[in-house]
């Protein structure tokens, strides 16, 4: 889970120049457009929520542009409008069938996406026979012969299955985080998924949870700047879906189609053009250079469209996925607090923030002090801050990821449907697992010496 991105310029944390000027505090002004009263808020856009003036954020007019590149942009705009409209029709769909609860989403594209990973491992098993039989003399004997195997087997080791690898940086040990672990074994019995192997700490906005290696380490990986804008029951949300991509029928994570992903993305960089040689001075060189480029390029080309051929199969599937990973998290905090965390996920440029304004305070003793240690209040800064963001700040949004049919990636269906959804789900009457003051202190204990580490890392 990644911050939400839009195909357009992110919303700013502060008013684009284009906008109105804010007065010193909070008030209230009148739109423009419709004469409806608006708020003014110091940190955040002005924009009218009768009529929607100024909600998406003011762009560079094509008007000033001379003709051809008028033209350019306008059809770039068109052809944006086009992806965002076929975006939205195709990730309702989703939406709606996930809603009615009965519908099996595993279909002919999720068929394909299985029949397309065996082609991609036939083709790495293919390579490997070949340069064991040629290294073993068969059909053709001879050093050549055995010179092409040994290419051969090198190719195929390149294009192994690639199942990921844990991270070892930032690992917390169940010695060291008893508490943490807890609560995350907690969420796995209640969700009915094996317990989590590891748990990292990261600098990053987001969340994530994989499945790497041969021996299946399940590893959770935690940001911690996401994770201190979060209330008690919106941390046990976020375990609950990230734990709960291991029992809500992801195909994208499972061994077969995931280390054919991984071997995909293998084989885009090996067949990169490199355009290191084509300068050369030494005109034989070049030209062979230039041509083994063109061939590289065409192959390279041949790669990419197979990887967006594998994302389109697996979008159905995998978004539905997601949809129901929030209903976990929804199950096990409450429809509140799983719709609150996703709001949470709004505050990237909140972080931005804060790190701007605490780098730019003086240390004394200047950089040598700045070295030696992070400055204090960056987390209790962050959080505030966080907690500060008004409601027609958090209803902008709302609104704007609507607008512009806007997702944490290109994987995840568009946020305004996962709250829609969320907001649909039944309320329960007590959540069958509740994060007490007394435990959250004690996490918070266990997250200290990682506080520190990324505090230093992201200033």
């Amino acid at each position: 889970m990644s911050t939400p991105e839009t195909s357009a310029a992110p919303a700013p944390a502060v008013p684009a120049p284009a906008a109105p000027a804010a007065p010193a505090g909070p008030g209230t002004d009148r739109c423009p457009e419709c004469g409806a009263p608006v708020a003014v808020q110091e940190r955040f856009p002005t924009w009218c929520p009768s009529c929607e003036w100024n909600l998406v954020p003011p762009r560079r007019s094509a008007d000033g542009l001379p003709p051809r590149a008028r033209r350019r942009a306008e059809r770039a705009e068109r052809r944006e409008e086009e992806r965002r409209r076929e975006v939205r029709a195709r990730t309702e769909q989703v939406f709606r069938l996930v809603a009615e609860g009965g519908s099996d989403l595993r279909h002919g594209a999720s068929v394909g996406a299985f029949l397309l990973a065996g082609a991609v491992h036939l083709v790495s098993l293919v390579v490997l026979l070949v340069g064991v039989c040629l290294l073993a003399g068969w059909p053709l004997g001879g050093w050549p012969a055995r010179v092409l195997g040994v290419v051969a087997l090198a190719v195929a080791f390149l294009l192994r299955p690639r199942l990921g690898r844990p991270e070892r940086s930032g690992v917390l040990t169940r010695e060291a985080a008893p508490t943490l672990y807890g609560l995350a074994d907690a969420v796995s019995a209640e969700l009915g998924a094996p317990k989590v192997d590891s748990i990292v700490v990261t600098s990053a906005f987001n969340a994530s949870f994989g499945v790497l290696g041969l021996r299946r380490h399940r590893q959770l990986e935690i940001g911690l700047p996401l994770w201190t804008v979060l209330t008690r029951q919106q941390r046990v949300a976020l375990l609950g879906h990230e734990i709960g991509h291991c029992v809500n029928g992801d195909s994208r994570r499972g061994l077969w189609t995931r280390s054919a992903v991984g071997a995909l993305a293998e084989w885009y960089v090996l067949t990169y053009p490199s355009r290191d040689n084509e300068a050369n001075s030494n005109f034989v060189v070049a030209i062979a250079s230039t041509v083994a480029n063109l061939v590289l390029g065409v192959v390279n080309l041949g790669v990419r469209a197979l990887t967006q051929l594998m994302h389109r199969l697996h979008l159905r599937s995998g978004q539905a996925a997601e949809h129901r990973a929030d209903l976990l998290a929804a199950r096990l905090a409450s429809p509140r607090d799983a719709r609150g965390m996703l709001q949470a996920l709004f505050n990237a440029p909140t972080l931005d923030a804060v790190l701007t304004r605490q780098r730019a305070l003086p240390r004394a003793g200047g950089r040598a002090a700045r070295a030696a240690g992070p400055m204090p209040g960056l987390w209790d800064a962050l959080a505030e801050a966080a907690r500060t963001v008004p409601p027609t700040e958090v209803e902008r949004r709302m609104r704007l990821s609507e607008r512009e049919v806007s997702a944490t990636d290109s994987s995840h269906p568009p946020t305004y449907l996962r709250l829609r959804l969320l907001a649909s789900a039944p309320p329960a009457d007590r959540p069958p697992l509740v994060l007490d003051a007394g435990r959250d202190a004690l996490i918070d204990a266990e997250l200290a010496p990682s506080r520190t580490r990324i505090a230093a890392e992201l200033l």
